[in-house]
């Protein structure tokens, strides 16, 4: 039984383990954000959150701990001048583990490693919860109309109709009355000729 035995084997003996966090530390303070199965991306979040800890605070001692972990000038380079300080006010936390499906060829859960400072977009499943808009948890309809046009009741609707049917007949009467005038005006006219 492994009774409080950390961390996970990842199926490789310890030496090709710890090459294979040294390679994926490597390239996430490189790239910011890299694709890998889940387990070893749960695994590299506790091989280099100390390291960006320790890159926090930029002395001599930090950066040698730091080039044992990693045995790679540019990566400690990177860590310590762009890094570090970018995370200067975060007290932990600094990378972020999304679930991205699974594998096409083996079927194994493939996950999305970031580090959370240099990533300005938000996770899909946060993102709503970000908008600023109050969920609930009752499904319905809201009292408020969704659309930026007033929503007219039936009974306006009635008066609508019923004024411009009156328009209509005082339209059509004006045309009566004004052909009637112009009838005898010109009627008017011949009698005075």
């Amino acid at each position: 039984m492994r009774h409080g035995v950390k961390g996970r084997k990842l199926s490789r003996t310890s030496a090709h383990r710890k090459n294979t966090m040294q390679s994926l530390a490597m390239a996430l303070i490189k790239e910011h954000r890299i694709t890998t199965t889940l387990a070893k991306a749960k695994e590299l979040r506790g091989f280099v959150e100390p390291l960006i800890t320790r890159a926090k605070e930029d002395t001599h001692h930090n950066r040698r701990q730091v080039f044992s972990s990693l045995q790679n000038k540019e990566a400690v380079t990177t860590l310590f001048t762009e890094v570090g300080p970018k995370c200067k006010d975060r007290p932990g936390g600094y990378t972020r583990v999304i679930k991205a499906g699974f594998r096409k060829g083996d079927g194994a859960e493939i996950a999305v490693v970031e580090l959370v400072d240099y990533n300005d977009i938000k996770p899909e499943g946060s993102s709503s919860a970000s908008s600023g808009k109050k969920k609930t948890r009752r499904a319905g309809k809201s009292n408020t109309p969704t659309s930026s046009e007033p929503v007219e009741t039936k009974e306006e609707k009635k008066e609508e109709a019923k004024a411009e049917e009156v328009e209509q007949t005082d339209d059509s009467s004006g045309e009566v009355e004004s052909v009637e005038e112009a009838d005898s005006e010109n009627n008017s006219e011949e009698e005075k000729k």
